[in-house]
């Protein structure tokens, strides 16, 4: 009688182990017939065990013919264990993949395939083929006796740590199959001592050594522990899948998720401790309760629909608000499932409350949206920076040795620190931009962007978007949303040069950002709030225009708190030797040419010309000439501007056609060769369709190249 209880417990092991697999297992004979299939199996293709049984391979597999299942069939024979993968079809219609680890059983009455498809397994009802299927999975369950101190396993268990009889599984001898003896014996300790539960993988003390996944689990009688049950399962060649491997009644009883099995009327037939924990109701009150009674909302026809609506497609999964006893609602994830026992059908509701998965989603989708905006933001950035690098820029540091350039630095000095809106005024070419750099880098926005902006530039229809930016579709032409320049400078500094070219009835929206730091974009319905310290630059006479009525006397007054003039070059002659000899450098490198240094002459020509353009002018000067001369000293020549016309102002040429002049120069030395290393566009720094666009413009052809 012993015997035969310790077999039927070794029975219920094996078929406990079985049923908590993590794998889809059927049996199919030689013409492809499904003769078993356990639940999670069936649950997979949507059918109860009933119709499964009455269906082949090939209605499963519609891809599958008679030829290919007994090749399938004849190779498993042949080779005892055989992996493949196939494609099944669930009673829905969809197609997925799988993979099929099939081996060949026999016995006196019949030849199957034992079939495990994909990861999942469930029980057997056939004990030679739970066997087998612990084999396949590597898992061996065991049950130690703390009465007797008797033990009972499964032959897999025995068969992975080579053991000869179950004593050798008992805690004395178990512990030194494991690297760390100490640790298990400690794990076995507690779960006998304590009633603590474990589940962990340790390393065993094999060579080579292999993986094993241990877990046991404490089986109470009252209020004493009587029995440990437990599974060895060996993941050295898979990943560890987290499966707690408890009993039916015991999963489910102390399962997390509420657990409601529930007749076609609507009453409780069964649910679980969570069902009291989460909802606040007693016992009693569940036990008499039905699903219209936990929930007001539910009508008698919707549970119809429902309910049939899951005996129709087997499992239907969907998101609901559930109720607590005191009325609260909070968000859960049901799957329905349909039971069929004792000829009825019921609706099995494994029901799980996600609110803190709900926040943690709006948290995620918070923080997308959030790192979109600054990817957004940064590519913009960066796109702007970019052009920037590529564009021309006078000079890196501002040189400067005269007194009276000192006393405009002083002033830049002061102001910078601050964030305190400036207005740089002077003539064109002096360097305003430079001070508006010298200003942001010298403030604690320095890390943040300095966005520069030539309202003098933009046609009038396009100042506003580039300013503020707009929205796709806000006019004819606007493909995408662009992002404005002040939304760029957020953060940090806008210069807005040329400001006395701003149309009239785009300064209030200036004016709002300078009082408010708000703007709306073209084609938006939303306010921006920007945190933007605004320098401006103008050499016009804003205080003539505001006489005039094209410039607003309040904007004047909201950009002019801290006016900065910036004097010609004509007021600080001391700091042409050395800006000449910076540009000379820096176009010499540029044009692979030798010169050095500036010839004596050539300072005392350049120090008696009045540059009416400015720092610009004697740039350019300097560029034209590093192209025309040749040598290590930069002499006089032609490209030195006489003094005789210098005054009246009247007959100084136009800035364009200086402009034209110097290009032509430059193609001239480059032989009309405008793209390239080596050409014009290349040493002008600029695109060259943009060079293209310009020599159309100022109606540079080949043929004027000898008429300079």
């Amino acid at each position: 009688m012993e015997l035969m209880a310790k077999n039927q417990e070794s029975l219920e092991i094996k078929e406990w182990l079985v049923e908590t697999l993590p794998y889809e297992v059927m049996w199919m004979d030689e013409n492809g017939k499904i003769v078993y299939a356990n639940t999670k199996f069936c649950n997979r293709l949507g059918y109860n065990k009933s119709v499964i049984t009455g269906l082949s391979i090939f209605d499963i597999n519609p891809t599958s013919s008679r030829e290919s299942w007994k090749k399938h069939w004849e190779l498993v024979q042949k080779k005892g264990i055989h992996r493949f993968k196939e494609t099944h079809k669930n009673k829905s219609g969809k197609y997925y993949e799988v993979e099929v680890f099939a081996q060949f059983f026999s016995n006196n009455r019949k030849k199957l395939i034992c079939a495990i498809v994909n990861d999942i397994s469930e029980s057997s009802f056939y004990q030679k083929l739970m066997d087998n299927t612990q084999t396949i999975a590597h898992v061996g369950g065991w049950e130690l006796n703390l009465q007797d101190g008797s033990i009972v396993a499964t032959s897999e268990a025995l068969r992975m740590f080579e053991a000869q009889n179950v004593d050798d599984l008992t805690p004395p001898k178990i512990i030194h199959q494991f690297k760390d003896p100490e640790h298990i014996k400690s794990l076995l300790s507690n779960a006998i001592r304590k009633g603590e539960a474990y589940d962990e993988v340790l390393e065993t003390a094999h060579n080579p050594p292999r993986f094993m996944r241990c877990v046991a689990k404490p089986v109470l009688k009252g209020d004493k522990i009587y029995k440990l049950i437990g599974v060895y399962q060996d993941v050295t060649e898979q990943q560890l899948k987290e499966n707690n491997l408890q009993l039916y009644k015991e999963v489910i009883g102390n399962a997390e998720d509420i657990v409601y099995v529930i007749k076609k009327d609507g009453t409780l037939f069964h649910h679980n401790k969570a069902a009291k924990a989460q909802l606040g109701f007693n016992e009693g009150q569940l036990n008499n309760a039905s699903i219209f009674d936990l929930d007001p909302g539910i009508t008698k026809e919707w549970w119809e629909n429902h309910f049939n609506d899951v005996v129709e497609k087997g499992s239907i999964r969907f998101e609901w608000l559930a109720v607590r006893k005191n009325g609260t609602k909070f968000p859960v994830d049901i799957t329905a499932n349909h039971l069929r026992y004792n000829d009825e059908d019921y609706n099995c509701a494994i029901i799980r409350d996600i609110s803190e998965r709900k926040v943690r989603d709006l948290e995620l989708f918070q923080a997308l949206e959030e790192i979109k905006s600054l990817k957004d933001r940064l590519a913009n950035e960066n796109e702007y920076l970019q052009e920037e690098i590529n564009s021309k820029i006078n000079f890196n540091n501002i040189i400067c040795t005269s007194e009276a350039y000192e006393k405009v630095l002083q002033l830049v000095d002061q102001v910078a620190p601050t964030d305190t809106t400036v207005l740089i005024t002077g003539e064109s070419g002096t360097g305003k931009e430079l001070l508006a750099s010298a200003i942001h880098n010298n403030s604690m926005r320095k890390d943040r962007p300095l966005i520069k902006i030539n309202c003098a530039t933009l046609p009038k229809e396009l100042i506003e978007s580039e300013l503020f930016g707009h929205k796709k579709g806000a006019f004819t032409g606007a493909v995408a949303d662009k992002v404005g320049k002040f939304s760029l400078a957020d953060g940090g500094t806008i210069f807005l040069d040329e400001i006395g070219e701003m149309p009239i009835d785009l300064q209030p929206k200036l004016l709002r950002v300078l009082q408010e730091g708000e703007f709306d974009e073209l084609g938006g319905n939303k306010t921006i709030k920007v945190n933007v310290r605004v320098v401006a630059a103008t050499n016009r006479h804003l205080e003539d225009m505001i006489k005039e009525g094209t410039f607003r006397e309040d904007l004047y007054y909201r950009l002019n708190v801290f006016p900065i003039h910036n004097i010609p070059l004509r007021a600080r002659k001391e700091d042409i030797p050395m800006l000449a000899q910076y540009f000379l450098e820096k176009y010499s490198a540029k044009a692979g040419k030798a010169f050095k240094r500036l010839s004596k002459k050539t300072v005392e020509a350049l120090m008696a010309y009045n540059f009416p353009g400015n720092i610009r002018e004697l740039e350019n000067l300097i560029e034209r000439a590093v192209i025309i001369e040749n040598g290590t000293t930069l002499n006089p020549g032609q490209w030195i501007p006489q003094t005789d016309n210098i005054i009246p102002t009247e007959d100084f040429k136009p800035f364009e056609t200086m402009q034209r002049d110097y290009i032509i120069d430059v193609l001239n030395y480059t032989n009309w060769r405008v793209s390239g290393n080596k050409g014009a566009a290349t040493i002008l720094n600029m695109n060259a369709k943009t060079l293209f666009a310009k020599m159309k413009r100022l109606g540079i052809e080949k043929e004027v190249r000898l008429k300079r």
